[in-house]
C-alpha cells in the first residue's frame, strides 16, 4: 500500500462520516417533499404498509450512495489537487 493511501485513509473516514450525516438529512428532506410524514417508516412499525416501508428503504439506499460517491469521489480529487497522487 503506498503512503498516498494510508495517508487518505483518516480522511476518507471523516469525510465519510460527515456525508453519511448530510445524507440523513437529505433523505429527510426528500422523504418531507415526496408528501409522506415527517418521519420515514421504520420496518417494524406494524401501522405502516410494505409499499411504504419498502420504498423508503429504497429511497434511503439511493441517496446514501449517491451521496457517497460524490463525498468519495470528492475528496480523492481535492487529494489529487493538493498532492499530485490520485489516494485510489
Amino acid at each position: 500500500m503506498n503512503t498516498a493511501k494510508i495517508a487518505y485513509r483518516p480522511v476518507g473516514l471523516t469525510l465519510g462520516a460527515l456525508g453519511g450525516l448530510a445524507a440523513g438529512a437529505l433523505f429527510k428532506q426528500v422523504w418531507k417533499i415526496a408528501g409522506h410524514d415527517d418521519e420515514a417508516p421504520h420496518p417494524t412499525e406494524e401501522n405502516r404498509a410494505w409499499r411504504e416501508v419498502l420504498l423508503a428503504a429504497a429511497l434511503q439506499g439511493a441517496v446514501f450512495a449517491v451521496v457517497k460517491a460524490a463525498v468519495d469521489r470528492a475528496g480523492a480529487a481535492t487529494t489529487r489537487r493538493l498532492t499530485g497522487t490520485w489516494p485510489g
